[in-house]
């Protein structure tokens, strides 16, 4: 099954890393040696982080880099030609050569992955959106410093200024993202004994049932699976099951891969009384810094098969794959995760068909 081209969107195209970053919530903040640039970060990401949001940064050092001392095992071993991972308790950095995936345009990629915002401390000749901190002699960003959103004096409230633009592209990115209906077909329905896809109730198919309820709220539904479908969906865009995944996972890991920024609300085909009220009330439990709404449904459990899922939790889907975790409600408890509970008047969406014995109560 051919891979449709890659969603368009403001990061990646045709599955190219690209420097239209104006819609992303990131931000360069620059200036001369000594004004100030590090003291500002550090305190802005102290405030950001307490507050639960992720924090990523990319530092421009001119003169290279050094984060090993040579004569160490490691630094012994990158020189030797080998990438280096370097591990401790809580923390973790690679030291790699310049090359495929080291450009700043793929890390900037990588970090939206996993952070809810990326602060860039230099590379003031980039087209990234910035802000210019001046020294105390005062004075204006060089030529050829673009995009520069404002310039702080050295006297300035310079955290205050920084927290407030920051503030407004985070929610200016979040409300600019594109959001995916992705419907998953790709269940083997062991259980069932047949496609859950293709049950009926009232004469309609759950797949219809729960295109019908997705498509008002998404830019489009693409499936996710090899399933079998019914005529009427099957003109939608699909994607494959990724190699070496299975189940939900491999559907969800296919989704966040094809659009990594887009936002996906993702629909189970095994919810026949699904309605476009809950996905209504399931989008309105979005908001910045929030990865993931996993509902807890009426049995107390998540319900990550109904459930929205952002760019930043990107990175904790693979993790889980790479270790073939591939239950999605594994995401719960990890940071910007949250399980609102669904309203009572809301619950019945919630009935799960997993086998015969639930399709005959459905009946009843």
């Amino acid at each position: 099954m051919p891979v449709p081209p890659v969603y368009d969107g403001p990061v990646t195209h045709d599955g190219q890393v690209s420097t239209r970053f104006d819609d992303e919530p990131i931000l360069a903040v620059c200036g001369f040696s000594g004004s100030g640039k590090t003291t500002l970060l550090e305190t802005v990401i102290g405030e950001l982080a307490g507050s639960g949001l992720g924090v990523g940064v990319v530092k421009h050092d001119a003169h290279g880099l050094d984060i090993d001392r040579p004569g160490k095992d490691s630094d012994r071993l990158f020189r030797a030609g080998a990438e280096v991972c370097l591990r401790g308790p809580g923390e973790i950095a690679w030291r790699r050569r310049s090359g495929q995936g080291t450009s700043l345009e793929a890390v900037l990629a990588e970090l939206l992955g996993r952070c809810d915002l990326v602060l860039v401390e230099g590379h003031r000749s980039t087209p990234l959106p910035k802000v210019w901190l001046n020294g105390p002699g005062g004075g204006a960003p060089p030529p050829g410093t673009g995009n520069v959103l404002a310039v702080f004096e050295w006297d300035a409230d310079r955290p205050d200024r920084l927290l407030r633009i920051v503030e407004e592209r985070i929610g200016a990115a979040w409300r600019s993202r594109h959001l995916l209906g992705g419907l998953l077909v790709g269940g083997g329905s062991t259980r069932m004994g047949r496609p859950k896809q293709l049950l009926e109730h009232g004469g309609i198919t759950f797949a219809e049932i729960a295109h019908a309820a997705l498509a008002p709220h998404v830019e489009r539904v693409v499936l996710l699976g090899g399933g079998e479908l019914p005529p009427a969906l099957r003109g939608l865009e699909r994607l494959p099951d990724p190699p070496a995944l299975a189940g939900p996972m491999a559907g969800l890991a296919a989704a966040l891969r094809w659009a990594p920024r887009a936002a996906w609300l993702l629909v189970a085909c095994d919810l026949p009384r699904l309605s476009r009220e809950v996905l209504a009330w399931l989008v309105e439990q979005r908001a910045p810094g929030r990865r993931a709404v996993l509902p807890t449904g009426p049995s107390g459990r998540i319900e990550p098969l109904l459930a929205v899922y952002e760019p930043a939790v990107r990175s904790a889907v693979e993790e889980l794959a790479a270790r073939g975790e591939l239950a999605p409600r594994r995401l719960r408890g990890l940071p910007g995760i949250v399980s609102p509970t669904v309203p009572p008047h809301l619950a019945p969406a919630f009935l799960n068909v997993n086998g015969p014995a639930d399709l005959d109560a459905l009946g009843r």
